[in-house]
């Protein structure tokens, strides 16, 4: 029997709705639009910089630089580590703009000691996006001036932080975030959270993404802008990030899983501690800087907990919070050791599924097989 042409319609559109409900969404901050809801999170010292950014926005998510410290090998990093740090930020987004046209963004903690110079920095070398936390950034709209196209997205651990800031900024600068990132208790590196509520169901990505994607929807409204959320944090694979996405979700962030990628800034041996770890190589460490960490325990952490690392005159001031005194190691040290595979010297930071990865893979092997579980999870 001849298909009538009502028919061939429904057909057709069933099957269009079914491919576009498999296919990842894009992302959009505004007018910028990510061909993918992926965004690489920032990781200091120096594991992301402009190598696997790049790779990154070019396979179509937002490929991000981590403004940690990036000019710690400089040979001038103890004498004037400003004058370093600014010159290979300014250097690193420049090689990733000459490798990509994709999306590009750089990641910058609040509790740097040069906050503000990796701010403006970042603006004059027009990055795509800025990526703000480990502290509040209130003041972040203030360095922006006229014709700046640089969208502001701060990251929060909570409802109460991201209405903190849309209130302030609004008050400050009429202007409200370009969109969130909710970094929840599974991320590596420094965390926002209390040890104690690290396992609380209370604290869950899940119920954090939810908190806040309620909490600016009034201001949304109000605004008629529309503030992607996206949450980070112990996101492993396609499955999750469907989650999310059905969560209410604009997308997500995966710091983690692109440390084992070919094109990670960080030495090989440094991605094989992550294909090595076990589960309970996973710990949770106190750091100089007086935050909760979790990192891939060694003999160097272990050597801290023991109490035989001594005090040190800190070379740098780099971290507000550090009280160089009291530490029994430099943290940017430590990890400038670790990203060059020195791990005698140095540990690294990493998220609670590190142990879950196997192999070091090309960013673009990485990004098809989100896709791919992406669709299996959706079907």
């Amino acid at each position: 029997m001849e298909e009538s042409p009502q028919c061939r319609a429904i057909r057709i559109d069933s099957k269009q709705n079914l491919e576009r409900k498999l296919k990842l969404p894009s992302l959009k901050f505004g007018s910028l639009k990510s061909r993918l809801p992926i965004i690489q999170g920032g990781m200091g010292v120096g594991i992301s910089l402009s190598g696997l950014a790049s790779a990154v926005a070019r396979e179509g998510g937002i490929g991000v630089i981590s403004a940690a410290f990036p000019g710690i090998q400089e040979p001038d990093a103890r004498t004037d580590s400003d004058t370093a740090n600014i010159r290979v930020l300014k250097e690193e987004i420049r090689k990733a703009k000459k490798l990509t046209n994709g999306i590009l963004g750089v990641n910058i903690m609040v509790a740097l000691t040069n906050y503000g110079d990796m701010v403006r920095t970042s603006i004059e070398e027009g990055v795509d996006l800025i990526f703000a936390g480990a502290g509040l950034p209130l003041d972040l709209p203030g360095y922006l001036t006229a014709g700046d196209k640089t969208k502001l997205v701060p990251i929060v651990s909570s409802a109460r932080a991201a209405k903190l800031i849309c209130k302030k900024w609004l008050s400050r600068y009429d202007y409200l975030p370009d969109g969130f990132i909710v970094e929840g208790p599974k991320a590596g590196g420094h965390l926002g959270f209390k040890k104690e509520q690290l396992n609380d169901p209370d604290f869950s990505l899940e119920k954090l993404t939810k908190g806040v994607i309620d909490i600016i929807r009034e201001f949304e409204t109000s605004a008629q802008k529309t503030i992607p959320v996206i949450p980070a944090g112990g996101i492993y694979d396609g499955d999750d990030i469907h989650k999310f996405l059905e969560l209410g979700a604009a997308g997500v962030q995966l710091g983690t899983r692109f440390v084992a990628t070919h094109e990670c800034d960080a030495d090989n041996a440094f991605k094989q501690v992550y294909v090595d770890s076990r589960d309970e190589d996973i710990v949770i460490i106190q750091s100089p800087v007086g935050m909760p960490g979790r990192a891939i325990r060694n003999p160097f952490l272990d050597a801290v907990n023991n109490g035989t690392k001594t005090p040190f005159k800190c070379p740098f001031h780099c971290i507000k919070t550090c009280d160089s005194k009291k530490s029994p190691y430099c943290i940017a040290i430590a990890l400038a050791n670790a990203r060059k595979g020195k791990f005698k010297y140095g540990f690294a930071f990493a998220g609670e599924n590190a142990y879950r990865i196997k192999e070091i893979i090309s960013v673009k092997k990485l990004m098809d097989s989100l896709q791919s579980e992406y669709s299996l999870a959706a079907a």
